[in-house]
């Protein structure tokens, strides 16, 4: 049926427009693709990187921004996702540099919340807010033009973005004071709660610092304890570096922190790597929008990180009561990594995957959070209450024990004396059983302390004046005398060499003593002769025979020269 004339005209007008908005998003385009490469040092922020699986990709690009992002969109998988959730019903705050609300890929899903750096700009310098919309876009951002086929597309895009200025960029004036001066020191955490209490279902933080505040640990906690999900940038510094450093806010508990992976799928040479990194996204050659309908295209952890804000707003807005820790498993489960790998300290669980992951929270919203049933200890009532759905029952008093700390010290300071009083006798114990030796020693007699050649000279001396009471040396009895004097020899000898050179029959050691022996020698010999003749005149004249022949042998010995 064909139309009338004035409808005709309009539909034709309309077309008219269309081309000429298409050309104008063309140039904006290509200007843009000639920009590559010049986004400011800002835009290297935090992110993170992952290994993606190939779904379908989404219907063709009518201009070379959307063209840009099909590699990045069939990566993460959002063609099928889109078919369950576009992110509808879902708030992501974007903590950063300030948003432009009238970007036409932005326009009518932008809250503007507080700017919390007020006062580190000079008075009427406005903010540039390139770095918060270029984030914004990545999120939810929505393209402009027939059927929104032109311009940026976010991972969310219809989510709603809740802009909150917490940071300046490197080209304002005031980004030096900003960053020194202590009073815009927890501005983050300041963020935090705002975000929180005006209804943020997701929380992005493309941002970086070395160190957190206490500020921002309970923020985080006052955000996660309200069902928020905070994503943070692993950061930029790890070209280098083989692990670390460690930034925050991604690095505390409570946060998901992403690397950034490039083209190939791999960890990008400037992500950080470290234990805490959970996963990775897309962050190389990247395009979104900037301020004044304006396109650019940059790398970085932070692109990373607004990626995944926006599976996690996908995950959210299908199920909004899903808590924080639920969604961080859906996430990490249903990333996508390369085959026989695990936990990669520079890719976490893998890349992002928008597809997998609401299928992970599908499965996972079946469960709840804690578990219930019968014979179940529910966490949120005392122990000792009853089992969840059981009859409640008091639980038992506890019993407080008190501890005196006095008596405790008293009785601690007794043992300690004690001790050392043990200790004290036991030493003068050993002590006194020393000296009581000594003097021991010292006092003995006089006899037991003469020299072993004098006792011997004695012992052997005394046979030769009652040699007649031995008998001759013939005599059995003179032989047993003098085997017993030898005998006592021996053992005097053993004792000392003194007595050696001194004892008769005895060889000596020494030059010395040797020429003593035959003295000794002889004067034995003379008093075997003299033994014999006492007993000459008696029945044993073999005796006496056997000392006179003795006799001459003696005084031979006696003129050996020494």
């Amino acid at each position: 049926m064909p139309l009338p004339a004035g409808r005709a005209a309009r539909r034709a007008a309309g077309r008219a427009a269309g081309r000429v908005a298409n050309r104008a998003a063309n140039r904006a385009a290509n200007r843009a693709a000639g920009r590559a490469g010049r986004l400011p040092a800002l835009l290297l922020a935090l992110g993170i990187g992952c290994a993606g699986t190939s779904l379908a990709a989404p219907p063709a690009a009518a201009d070379p921004v959307r063209g840009s992002q099909r590699q990045v969109l069939r990566t993460l998988g959002v063609a099928a996702a889109w078919r369950v959730t576009k992110g509808a019903g879902a708030t992501v705050a974007v903590l950063d540099s300030g948003v432009d609300p009238r970007h036409h890929d932005l326009a009518g899903s932008v809250v503007t919340g507080p700017d919390l750096t007020a006062g580190a700009n000079p008075r009427g310098v406005r903010p540039r807010r390139l770095h918060g919309t270029y984030m914004a876009s990545l999120i939810a951002g929505h393209g402009h033009g027939p059927g929104r086929s032109d311009g940026v597309i976010g991972v969310a895009p219809r989510a709603k973005i809740l802009s909150v200025r917490v940071i300046l960029e490197d080209g304002e004036p005031g980004f030096r004071g900003f960053n020194s001066e202590p009073r815009f020191e927890n501005v983050v955490a300041r963020g935090i709660r705002y975000a929180v209490d005006h209804g943020a279902d997701v929380i992005n933080m493309s941002i970086s610092k070395d160190r957190p505040t206490e500020q921002e640990r309970a923020a985080i906690r006052y955000a996660v304890a309200r069902g928020v999900v905070l994503v943070a940038a692993a950061g930029n510094d790890g070209a280098g570096h083989r692990d670390g450093p460690y930034s925050y806010p991604a690095s505390l508990p409570g946060v998901i922190s992403v690397a950034a992976a490039d083209r190939g799928l791999h960890k990008a040479s400037f992500s950080n790597r470290n234990s805490l990194v959970l996963l990775a996204a897309p962050g190389v050659d990247i395009f979104g929008a900037g301020p004044g309908d304006q396109y650019w295209v940059g790398r970085g952890t932070s692109q990373a990180t607004a990626l995944v804000s926006g599976v996690a707003a996908l995950i959210k807005a299908r199920y909004p009561r899903m808590s924080p820790a639920l969604v961080t498993q859906a996430l990490t489960s249903g990333a996508v990594r390369r085959r026989g790998r695990g936990y990669d300290p520079g890719m976490g669980f893998g890349v992002v995957n928008a597809t997998r992951a609401l299928a992970e929270a599908s499965r996972l919203a079946r469960h709840r959070h804690t578990a219930a049933g019968p014979g179940v200890q529910d966490a949120a009532r005392p122990a000792g209450a009853g089992p969840v759905g059981g009859r409640a029952t008091a639980p038992p008093p506890v019993r407080v024990i008190r501890r005196d700390t006095r008596m405790i010290t008293l009785y601690g300071t007794i043992a300690l004396v004690s001790g050392g009083c043990a200790g004290a006798g036991l030493v003068s114990v050993v002590l006194l059983a020393r000296r009581g030796r000594r003097r021991g020693r010292q006092e003995r007699p006089a006899g037991e302390h003469q020299e072993p050649g004098e006792h011997h000279e004695r012992e052997y001396r005394e046979p030769e004046e009652s040699g007649a009471g031995f008998g001759g040396p013939g005599t059995r009895a003179g032989r047993r005398a003098a085997r017993g004097i030898r005998g006592g020899t021996g053992r005097v000898r053993a004792e000392t060499p003194r007595s050696r050179g001194e004892t008769g029959g005895v060889l000596g050691e020494t030059g010395e003593v040797r020429g003593e022996t035959p003295g000794v020698r002889g004067e034995t010999g003379r008093g075997r002769g003299e033994a014999g003749g006492g007993h000459s005149g008696g029945p044993g004249g073999a005796d006496d025979e056997h000392a006179r022949a003795g006799a001459p042998q003696a005084r031979r010995r006696q003129r050996t020269p020494t």
